[in-house]
């Protein structure tokens, strides 16, 4: 196997996380003529070569033939027929890293005859700060580890989970989680309007807010639990609120919904595998 920035890349898909992670990969060094785009629509692929210069295709079978290293960022219902198809293409047996939604990385396995890393990125990704939850078999050995790791740290932070069933909660808590920040900050610029504040101002606020709180977690490396309490004066408004939250019984709300979206996440699974 290559080092990292030499090695031959090919992306079957070529739609919005193939995009991010050719930008991320090419920002940090990589050759575009290393990267090799695969997919159906001639605009995609335009648009591509155009940005990055890097080699485009409509054919799936001619763009693994040399490649090391097969991302597959296509639609999960399309990516059963499309793994089957690309398998008597994949005679070098590179290193398999899906990033397709639901599709369990031992069902890939016995479709594409090879062993399979699974990721599962979120949308910040698009702007390189994402949160990739991975999985991989036993089969996938230490430098196929590491370079499937810096793979996808190109658009953000990556971590590895030890059981495939954990993707599922790593789709409810980073891969949906986004959501729910967005939903809390829209909550917060109504209330702020509620309260009298213009809209762009609430907005402003709302937002900036989100940003830097997340900013100084992810810089302090503190728990959440230590943060919070750092910014709640006793007898203060920020106490005021979280007692409302803590009533309201925020918490279970919380886990309620990642659990929901937990088992959600493995009910796609079996049903875009059957």
């Amino acid at each position: 196997m290559s080092t990292f920035l030499s090695t031959k890349l090919a992306f079957i898909g070529g739609g919005n996380m193939a995009r991010s992670l050719v930008g991320g990969l090419i920002a940090k060094g990589m050759a575009p003529a290393n990267i090799t785009v695969s997919d159906p629509l001639p605009t995609q692929l335009e648009s591509l070569q155009q940005q990055y210069k890097v080699n485009v295709i409509e054919n799936n079978h001619s763009a693994v033939r040399d490649a090391e290293i097969v991302v597959l960022a296509v639609k999960p219902q399309e990516l059963p027929h499309i793994a089957q198809e690309l398998s008597p293409a994949l005679l070098r047996k590179p290193l398999i890293i899906s990033v397709a939604a639901g599709i369990r990385a031992s069902d890939l396995e016995q479709w594409l005859r090879l062993p399979v890393v699974r990721a599962m990125p979120n949308r910040p990704a698009l702007n390189g700060c994402g949160m990739t939850g991975m999985y991989a078999p036993v089969t996938i050995n230490a430098a196929q580890r590491a370079l499937a790791l810096q793979i996808m740290s190109a658009v953000g932070k990556a971590i590895w989970v030890e059981s495939e069933t954990l993707i599922d909660a790593v789709t409810a808590v980073s891969g949906s989680g986004p959501a729910y920040f967005f939903l809390l900050m829209e909550l917060l610029e109504t209330a702020g309007i509620e309260q009298g504040l213009p809209a762009d101002v609430a907005r402003t606020l709302a937002i900036e807010t989100a940003y830097g709180s997340g900013y100084m977690a992810r810089e302090l490396m503190e728990s959440p639990a230590t943060l919070r309490t750092q910014v709640t004066s006793k007898g203060g408004t920020t106490e005021a609120a979280l007692k409302v939250f803590a009533a309201r019984d925020l918490k279970s709300i919380v886990s309620e919904a990642v659990k929901v979206a937990t088992s959600r996440s493995a009910e796609m699974a079996e049903q875009l595998t059957k």
